[in-house]
C-alpha cells in the first residue's frame, strides 16, 4: 500500500522519545544487561528502519518476527545482532546465514526436519525457545532442552541464547508469572550446557519485575512510551509516547436538524449542527468501532458521528472552522490528550493493536 503523501493525515514519530524511553529502562536495570529493541511489525507501526537506525548506538541488538523483517534491517545497514523471535521453516536457514540473522529454534521436530532436508547449520547462530507456560512455540521440559541444545551444537550451530516469554507479566496477579519464572529458572539451572545469553524479560517484566531480569531484556511497547498493562498497573517511572496521529478538516458544513450522516444513517442531528470531514478511515487503521469516540479540534473534544468509512470520518464541531484546521486523533492539543491506550479502551483491545493497525497508507513523519 502506497503512503498517501498528498493528504493531511500523518503519524508523527518522535525518535528522541524512543531513545529516552530506552535510557529510562536501562537506568533502572543492571548495567551489564544486554538490551534488545523489539522492532517487529514495523516497530509497532512506528517504522522499523527509521527507529532502528536512530537507536542502534544505544542497544545491543534487535528482535523481529520473521526473516523478511530481519532482511529489511540488514538492507538498511543495521549491523547489530538481529534475533528472529518467530519460528521459521528449515529452508530459510541459508537466508539466516547470508544475512547474519539469529534464529529461534523451538523444537526437536524442527531440527529433525532440518537434518532430513540436509540443511547446513554450521555457524548459524540460534537461541532456544522454552515454553514455560505460554503454550505457543518452545520446548516444555529440561530433557527436551538438553537434547535440542546438544543436537544443535553437534550439527554445527552456535547456540548463543535461551529464552522464554511471560504471559502475565503485565497483570496485578503475579501467580502465573511466578510459576513461569520458577519453571524457567529451574530449567536453566539443570542444563548440561547453558548458552551465554539467557533472557526472559519483556517490557512488562522489565518495568515491574526488574529483580527477575537475567542477562538480557527484550524491550517492546515500553520503548514507544506506552504502558504494557494498559491501565491495570501504574508505570513505575514516566515514559514518553512517541507517536501522534493527526489529520485536518477537508470539509465543513452546517446540516439542518434531522439530517443523517454516514453509511446506514446511524446518526441524526438533533439540531442544526456543524459537521467536519477528515480524510482517514478504516483503511488507515481507524476502525469502524471508533464511531462515538472523540478527536481534538482547537483543544476541544469533538465526537465522531456516523459510521467510520473506508477513507473518511465525520465529526461534530462546536462551530465552523476553516479548511485545513488541525485535528488530533492520538496525541496532545493544548490542554487535552488522547492516548493510544484511550483508543484501545474504546475498542476493547490493547494499545499494541492500535499502533500496529495504522496502515502504510498513513505516512510516518520523523521528528
Amino acid at each position: 500500500m502506497i503512503p498517501s503523501l498528498h493528504r493531511p493525515t500523518v503519524a508523527k514519530v518522535d525518535l528522541s522519545a524512543i531513545w529516552d524511553n530506552i535510557k529510562s529502562v536501562q537506568d533502572h536495570i543492571r548495567s551489564d544487561v544486554l538490551t534488545y529493541a523489539v522492532v517487529k511489525a514495523n516497530a509497532y507501526g512506528h517504522g522499523a528502519v527509521a527507529v532502528s537506525c536512530h537507536i542502534q548506538p544505544l542497544v545491543d541488538g534487535f528482535c523481529v518476527s520473521n526473516i523478511d523483517e530481519g532482511i529489511e534491517l540488514r538492507q538498511a545497514h543495521i549491523d547489530k545482532p538481529i534475533l528472529i523471535l518467530g519460528a521459521v521453516m528449515p529452508d530459510e536457514i541459508s537466508l539466516a546465514r547470508d544475512y547474519r540473522l539469529t534464529l529461534t529454534v523451538a523444537s526437536l521436530d524442527w531440527l529433525k526436519m532440518a537434518v532430513r532436508s540436509e540443511c547446513d547449520l554450521t555457524d548459524v547462530t540460534v537461541h532456544v525457545k522454552v515454553d514455560s507456560g505460554m503454550g505457543r512455540i518452545g520446548v516444555r521440559s529440561l530433557e527436551e532442552a538438553n537434547q535440542l541444545i546438544s543436537d544443535l551444537r553437534f550439527a554445527g550451530a552456535v547456540v548463543e541464547g535461551i529464552f522464554t516469554h511471560f504471559a502475565t507479566a503485565d497483570e496485578a496477579d503475579t501467580g502465573k508469572f511466578q510459576e513461569q519464572l520458577d519453571f524457567f529458572t529451574k530449567l536453566i539451572e539443570g542444563l548440561d550446557y547453558c548458552p551465554p545469553i539467557v533472557h526472559s524479560s519483556n517490557s512488562a517484566s522489565s518495568l515491574w519485575h526488574e529483580e527477575t531480569v537475567m542477562n538480557a531484556v527484550r524491550l517492546g511497547i515500553v520503548i514507544y512510551g506506552l504502558n504494557p498493562s494498559g491501565q491495570e498497573l501504574e508505570l513505575p517511572y514516566p515514559l514518553k509516547p512517541s507517536l501522534s496521529l493527526e489529520s485536518a478538516l477537508v470539509q465543513v458544513k452546517k446540516l439542518p436538524k434531522g439530517s443523517t450522516v454516514g453509511y446506514g444513517a446511524t446518526y441524526t442531528s438533533s439540531q442544526a449542527e456543524w459537521i467536519g470531514t477528515l480524510p482517514i478511515g478504516y483503511a488507515d487503521g481507524w476502525t469502524r468501532d471508533m464511531q462515538g469516540f472523540e478527536v481534538l479540534v482547537d483543544d476541544q473534544r469533538c465526537p465522531i458521528v456516523g459510521r467510520v468509512s473506508m477513507d473518511q470520518i465525520t465529526i461534530r464541531l462546536p462551530k465552523a472552522y476553516p479548511l485545513g484546521t488541525r485535528v488530533v486523533l492520538i496525541g496532545h492539543s493544548k490542554t487535552q490528550t488522547i492516548s493510544a491506550t484511550d483508543v484501545a479502551q474504546k475498542r476493547g483491545t490493547i494499545n499494541y493493536e492500535v499502533l500496529c493497525l495504522l496502515s502504510d497508507r498513513v505516512p510516518r513523519q520523523y521528528e
